[in-house]
């Protein structure tokens, strides 16, 4: 199904048709199928049919009879074959047609010789310092000699019997996560270049059976003068620094607003940053006229207030930075600097119980925090001017008082979708943003008996972005955040036996109550258990609080969807969330 973790748009119901179905399917019920679209596209191996009927009558799929829950709700599973696939339901006298088409992982080589469709690579611009490496690879016919030329070399491309292809991220999903070889012809071969300038694009040619194909790729080559680099400056309020030239690649600490860099390559529109990471062109700006981008930095000043502790680090640069959270420990580095640092006044209470500090090579200064409480409770970064503001945040205080544990303690719920952004569907249509809202609302009653002070990003149907969640997130520095979702899976999942409690978190500050809230869940709801999981979502992201999303279960799985759209249950669920959020708290005292 398109929805991973509560990222669905669903584009084949109107949402008018879809806020008139109620989540329970009565004996009139006509045979509906919620989910694959028809002419739906994919390269999975398998597909799951979701829909529902009346509970009378039999639902059959070309022929088959399929398992239906009490509602008469249904999600099989089929396989597929590469190219057209056709399938038939049949429920009374209604019939529903659908064709969904396989396409392959691997791209096609042409009959007679030449090179695979879009397989030549580097597939666009490219600019690296002199003595780097540069790779080209192509996926051509098998048994063929294959050579590119450029910048007056020529370079052999050996071939490589079997591609390894890294399944998507979402394949941990469904529990599967294992690589996918192909028998396929892949030729690769490295150089490096000395000479600065623009090489021009690379010519690649193959010879087979004394025939040659030659094929011109579509990225300059071009050779930075290392005395010459840009220096950039980023101009978003967190540059999204990555580990590679693409969204594929992971995320490292964000960049605040300001820092300076130098860029000692360029692939496309991503530039790489003399420290390691890679971030997008369009997040920086160039600055004229600067010949370095180092800092160095002298002392530290320590401020505290009730609520956080600022460590303002005065530089003659703004520089790049990173964080590592682990524990009771925190870890900043500041790339590109310096010390001429003698002395430091620290200012321990309540907060840090002890502080040091290193220059672990000559440009990078590692900062060392261990903090009173093992329990983190959020951080940011940002400078003013060259001055590096690292703030790091006090424990919640709780002033519990008679039935109210949770007194004064900040919490903001974030209920998933709403609006045109209606999450995964249930067997009959039902849209996830309703009961994402119906929940968070019982939700938040819980806490507010328990003392709690309740914020939500959206307490009615409408659009709210992902960038305004965070944002008030980030306004309202909440003890915790709460993203109330309810899940579906890849299309190669199983819908009817997968159920259950999922948690996800990103930031080791949230961990513990990730595993803690989903552990609870599975005991004191009794509910089957999806897992805890680690993973890069923009409502995980936030790091001024623990942020957690939860996925209370499947929308896709017919039994499972009775119980979640069940109006005692949904009370209990809440009960027992609140219950399980007052534990956590009260463990943290």
């Amino acid at each position: 199904m398109s929805k991973i973790l509560g990222l669905t748009v669903i584009s084949f119901l109107s949402v008018q048709s879809a806020m008139m179905i109620t989540p329970v399917a009565n004996a009139q019920q006509p045979l509906y199928l919620a989910y694959p679209p028809n002419n739906h596209k994919t390269t999975a191996g398998q597909i799951f049919l979701i829909g529902t009927a009346s509970p009378q009558g039999e639902v059959t799929v070309n022929g088959q009879k399929i398992q239906r829950s009490n509602q008469g709700h249904f999600a099989p599973s089929f396989p597929l074959k590469l190219g057209v696939n056709r399938f038939v339901l049949r429920h009374n006298n209604k019939t529903i047609t659908l064709t969904v088409t396989r396409n392959a992982i691997t791209p096609n080589i042409p009959t007679g010789g030449g090179f695979a469709e879009n397989s030549l690579s580097p597939n666009r611009a490219i600019s690296v310092l002199p003595n780097t490496p540069v790779c080209f690879s192509a996926i051509a016919s098998p048994n063929a000699n294959v050579s590119v030329n450029i910048g007056n070399q020529t370079i052999n491309l050996l071939p490589k019997s079997e591609l390894v292809k890294l399944p998507p991220n979402s394949a941990i999903l469904v529990d599967s996560n294992e690589p996918i070889i192909n028998s396929i012809s892949n030729y690769q071969g490295c150089t490096k270049f000395e000479r600065i300038g623009n090489l021009g694009t690379p010519n690649f040619q193959l010879t087979l059976n004394n025939k040659t194909i030659a094929q011109r790729g579509k990225g300059n080559v071009n050779i930075l003068n290392p005395n010459q680099l840009k220096i950039v400056e980023i101009i978003v309020d967190a540059g999204v620094a990555r580990t590679g030239p693409s969204t594929n690649y992971s995320r490292l600490t964000p960049l605040p607003k300001g820092t300076i860099v130098s860029v000692i390559g360029q692939e496309g529109d991503w530039l790489q940053l003399d420290y390691g990471a890679w971030i997008k062109a369009a997040e920086t700006r160039i600055i004229p006229n600067l010949s370095s981008a180092k800092a160095t930095i002298k002392s530290a000043k320590f401020e505290k207030n009730s609520q956080e502790t600022k460590v303002i680090f005065p530089l003659t640069l703004p520089v790049p930075v990173s964080i590592n959270q682990m524990g009771n420990k925190v870890t900043l580095t500041l790339y590109n600097t310096t010390a001429e640092t003698d002395t430091i006044r620290l200012e321990y209470e309540p907060l840090i119980k002890s502080f040091y500090w290193q220059q672990v090579s000559p440009n990078k200064i590692e900062y060392y925090f261990e903090l009173n409480s093992e329990q983190q409770w959020g951080y940011d970064l940002n400078y003013q001017g060259t001055n590096l503001i690292f703030t790091l945040r006090h424990p919640p205080k709780i002033e519990s008082q008679n039935n109210q544990p949770l007194k004064n303690v900040k919490i903001l719920l974030d209920p998933g979708h709403g609006g045109d952004e209606w999450g995964a569907k249930g067997p009959n249509g039902y849209p996830e943003k309703s009961v994402n809202l119906i929940v968070s609302k019982l939700l938040k009653q819980e806490l507010l008996k328990r003392g709690a002070t309740v914020y939500m990003t959206r307490e009615s149907d409408k659009n709210v972005s992902l960038q305004d969640r965070v944002k008030m997130i980030d306004e309202v520095k909440p003890a915790v955040a709460l993203s109330i979702h309810y899940n579906a899976l890849p299309d190669n999942g199983d819908a009817i036996n997968t159920a259950g409690i999922g948690m996800f978190w990103y930031h080791p500050q949230a961990e513990d109550l990730s595993k803690f809230l989903h552990d609870y869940l599975v005991e004191k709801a009794n509910r089957p258990s999806y897992g805890v999981f680690w993973n890069n979502l923009a409502l995980t992201r936030p790091h001024t609080t623990p942020s957690v999303l939860l996925e209370l279960g499947f929308m896709i799985n017919p039994t499972e969807f009775e119980w979640l759209t069940d109006g005692q249950q949904q009370k209990n669920l809440a009960a027992t969330l609140a219950n399980g959020i007052t534990e956590w708290f009260s463990q943290k005292q």
